[in-house]
């Protein structure tokens, strides 16, 4: 019989066993002594879904912003979804709910513990991780470089790279057959946003547009890679016992490769600048200010690694759970433009009479837009540009944790679980909360029965004044850029971005589907969900490209 005592026939496998379950009971008495939030209406929990909750569906489904809108359509604006170990997380679509969510975040509303750690392995202490006063220091620290004036002067750096891509295309069409030439548009896309990330932001030039090979462009495909069944199990274990999430496997070591790649770039960045006061970068301008803002060299660093993943990757990790990698959000920074640009150019080869419509107005401007173009809100460029930022929001959620007690005020009264109508909804301090982006952006509800259409005629039309959307505040009344203190900070940025290299390739070329404009789109997901066509490895997505003659 074997001894109770002996600690040498423990095996891993019961440690881990131990350890799950005592840190389940814990949580499960540390909830209940806390005050309960209002209860609310929602999809009903299972014997099956104690562990992860809804998660393993939103996970399976095709759109998971689709699930919540219908969650939200049958159960009420605000509502609440089977989450980890048997707690609910309440999730917030009435516009007032909304506001007052997004104006609380980083001091009333925080990233989760999972997520912030997870940011500080990779990013190090910079705006993703920093919450309360560090956030609003870090912030303010940045604030000069994100200017109107600052982006104005960086726009000829956007103006470049679509030249330097629109070289190259020109020699690949030149040189290929009669009926065009076949590109594949997203690798094209990520170098034109590495090289321009570059020079706007540290003064450096990546040359992925001349050919060069960028060592952080290889660190972040190098996690783009399906993860494992170990991945995922260890990812899933985490979320129970955060500590399992130090286990070695590759998904973490490529990360940490990752995590390497963007130091040591960091501190060769801010060797090179000297003492010049030149430097009109974005790390250059935030350098200057840091001694007055009080930023550390290592928040420098961090803030390094922050722009080199909004220039890559984006402006935050999505809620990966989805696809086993962390559960963490940041709403800081803009959409990642390649991504963006590739959406973009999927949709005008889907509709090529809008491609012509937008085509014809950038041939009248005459040439390269001016800031006020670029800026303005009345061209069916920026109507383009905001139907993409609706419909393909790379950020399709965001968790925060509840820091107190709170009273979330509705613009409609709410039936509860217990069949009473209330005004405000009381969420109790440890709560997780959440908004999904993608549900509230194509939204029925708010943006009329053709929200899930690539529409850009609705921007420009009067009756888009009668939609509940205009109730949403933020960004065009999206949340594609989030709102609130965490509102992103490079909006003007990546807008500014987006529409110069889009003037430029529409301008001067055509693009379709070699199979058709009923080519389907899947999803390849990197730190965050890229498009790809079905059948394509990787995140390809080949278009056959003509030069435009007129």
């Amino acid at each position: 019989m074997r001894s109770i005592s002996s600690a040498a026939d423990v095996g891993p496998t019961e440690v881990l066993i131990l350890i799950t379950s005592l840190s389940v009971l814990y949580q499960l008495v540390q909830r209940l002594r806390r005050s309960v939030s209002t209860p609310l209406k929602g999809p009903p929990s299972t014997a099956g879904n104690f562990m992860l909750g809804v998660i393993p569906e939103l996970a399976r489904a095709p759109d998971a912003g689709a699930v919540h809108e219908e969650w939200a359509a049958q159960y009420g604006s605000v509502y609440s979804i089977p989450f980890v170990l048997g707690s609910r997380k309440i999730m917030f679509a009435d516009p007032k709910a909304l506001a007052h969510f997004f104006s609380r975040e980083t001091y009333g509303y925080v990233a989760t513990s999972l997520g912030r750690r997870f940011t500080e392995r990779l990013i190090g202490r910079g705006l993703f991780w920093a919450e309360g006063d560090s956030h609003k220091r870090q912030r303010r620290a940045l604030n000069p470089a994100f200017t109107m004036a600052s982006i104005k002067s960086m726009s000829p750096i956007f103006f470049d790279s679509a030249y330097k891509a629109k070289a190259a295309w020109d020699a690949l069409v030149e040189s290929g057959p009669s009926e065009g030439t076949i590109i594949e548009v997203q690798q094209w896309m990520n170098h034109v946003s590495l090289d321009t990330i570059g020079l706007a932001g540290f003064s450096h030039d990546f040359r992925t547009l001349s050919g060069k090979t960028s060592d952080v462009g290889t660190a972040f495909d190098s996690i783009g890679s399906k993860p494992s069944a170990f991945d995922r199990a260890i990812f899933l274990s985490s979320l129970i016992v955060p500590v399992l999430g130090r286990i070695p496997h590759g998904r973490r070591t490529n990360l940490a490769r990752l995590r390497e790649t963007m130091q040591a770039l960091g501190e060769t960045f801010l060797a090179n600048r000297g003492d010049s006061g030149a430097d009109k970068s974005v790390i250059g301008l935030l350098v200057k200010s840091a001694t007055t803002e009080k930023i550390s060299q290592e928040e420098v660093v961090a803030q390094i690694n922050v722009l080199l993943i909004a220039g890559y990757e984006t402006t935050a990790s999505e809620s990966v759970i989805k696809h086993c990698l962390v559960e963490h959000e940041s709403d800081e920074f803009p959409p990642p433009p390649q991504v963006s640009l590739t959406w973009a150019l999927i949709e005008l080869s889907r509709h090529q009479d809008i491609q012509t419509k937008l085509r014809d107005e950038l041939l009248k401007f005459g040439g390269d837009l001016t800031w006020e173009e670029l800026t303005s809100h009345t061209t069916f460029l920026d109507a383009v540009t905001s139907e993409i930022l609706r419909l393909h929001a790379p950020l399709a959620e965001t968790s925060r944790i509840a820091t107190e007690d709170d009273v979330i005020p509705l613009s409609k009264p709410l039936e509860t679980a217990r069949e009473a109508l209330v005004e405000s909804v009381f969420v109790r301090k440890g709560t997780t909360v959440g908004v999904s982006f993608h549900s509230i952006n194509r939204s029925e509800a708010f943006w009329g029965p053709d929200a899930k259409i690539f529409n850009p005629g609705r921007w420009l039309d009067e009756g888009e004044n009668e939609l509940r959307a205009r109730e949403i505040q933020g960004y065009r009344h999206i949340l594609t850029f989030s709102d609130g203190p965490r509102m992103c900070l490079g909006r003007v940025f990546a807008l500014a971005e987006f529409k110069a290299v889009l003037s430029v390739l529409v301008r001067n070329f055509t693009f379709e589907f070699p199979g058709g404009p009923d080519t389907a789109i899947g999803q390849h997901v990197n730190i965050l969900p890229r498009p790809k066509v079905e059948g394509e490895s990787g995140y390809s997505v080949p278009l056959r490209v003509r030069q435009y003659v007129g």
